[in-house]
């Protein structure tokens, strides 16, 4: 299901991850998977409250620490530049669709 949202239909996603060679493309695309389907999941399950959300928001950091190995594999981490870009991205997401919480509660279960 496309992402239905005008505010996301659109965005570039990790624009500065893909801009950076430090970070695969192909590992990349994976990171960007994980925060659309983030998006569609929302959209689908419709959560009216921030624990609804928050759910949501932590299956997908959690399949986010899922890449740190394949990214370490790869001579590249989620390191600074990656933990921003991700978070900015995951800020943008929340708030385009009406939430308003704090980015570290979002990311809560990060390994990275």
């Amino acid at each position: 299901m496309p992402i239905t949202n005008p505010q996301l239909q659109n965005h570039p996603f990790l624009e500065e991850m893909y801009r950076d060679a430090y970070f695969p493309d192909f590992l990349v695309d994976k990171c960007k998977q994980i925060l659309v389907d983030l998006c569609e999941a929302i959209e689908a399950k419709k959560p009216s409250d921030n624990a609804g959300l928050l759910k949501l928001t932590h299956a997908a950091t959690d399949r986010f620490n899922d890449l740190i190995e394949e990214f370490e594999e790869n001579d590249s981490e989620l390191e600074t530049g990656a933990r921003e870009a991700i978070a900015a991205d995951f800020d943008t997401i929340v708030k385009a669709y009406g939430f308003d919480v704090d980015i570290e509660e979002v990311i809560a279960t990060r390994d990275w």
